[in-house]
């Protein structure tokens, strides 16, 4: 039996950075606390946990003499907010192409525009991008496109590992709809280059194994896409 793996299979490189940055937070000073997940792997979670890297659900939960990890996925202003207010110490381990997502909605908004999001509802990074401006919409599908109202002007962007055809979909339905569209594509590198990589194996090989976790939107897109191509 012959097995084919990915030439990129593994983290994208703003997940391993923050992994890696919680690991050596909690060697550095004993433990560090993180608000929720910093990765969407159970695995990944109870290593770090072991570790010291430690989940909890709010910032109250924190000792005041301990460190606060914001996680790869970015985090809502209001947090960043509250924490500061607090005095605690923040790292940051947000991956920097979402911290470049979360400026370019700020710019959209300048320019007068009404933001969409094109994302998971309730993903930690989707709710923190659309968190960055005052009145955001988010847009998972097609058929959610169908039924917003016509604005005149819109700015979009697209949760980082979003796949390129359901965006394309999405983005087809708010063209026909809306006079004035500015698309910024925010589809990250890494997911680009993984959907790709996939494709291609999906249509090499008999069986493809997705190694990742069912919390994970991005393991099950690339489930998604396999299936759709070699069931």
């Amino acid at each position: 039996m012959k097995i084919v793996i990915a030439k990129d299979a593994g983290y994208c490189f703003g997940v391993r950075d923050a992994v890696n940055l919680a690991y050596d937070t909690a060697e550095k000073f004993d433990d560090v606390y993180m608000l929720g997940d910093i990765v969407h792997n159970e695995n990944v979670v109870r290593d770090l946990n072991k570790a010291g890297a430690k989940v909890v659900n709010s910032i109250d939960d924190i000792p005041e003499n301990k460190k606060i990890l914001f996680r790869a996925h970015g985090t809502v202003p209001d947090l960043w907010d509250n924490a500061k207010k607090k005095g605690r110490e923040i790292i940051d381990a947000t991956c920097p192409l979402v911290h470049k997502i979360h400026k370019e909605v700020k710019e959209l908004e300048d320019e007068g525009r009404k933001i969409i999001v094109i994302g998971d509802h309730g993903h930690d990074e989707v709710v923190a991008i659309a968190a960055q401006v005052k009145e955001s919409l988010i847009i998972s599908n097609q058929e959610e496109a169908k039924k917003i109202k016509k604005y005149r002007k819109i700015g979009v962007v697209s949760q980082s590992t979003q796949m390129i055809e359901n965006v394309n979909e999405i983005m087809s339905v708010l063209i026909s709809k809306i006079y004035d569209v500015r698309f910024i594509n925010t589809i990250c590198f890494p997911t680009k280059r993984n959907h790709e990589q996939i494709k291609d194996l999906a249509i090499e090989c008999d069986v493809i194994i997705i190694i990742g976790s069912f919390t994970s939107a991005n393991s099950k897109r690339l489930t998604k896409m396999s299936k759709t191509i070699n069931k």
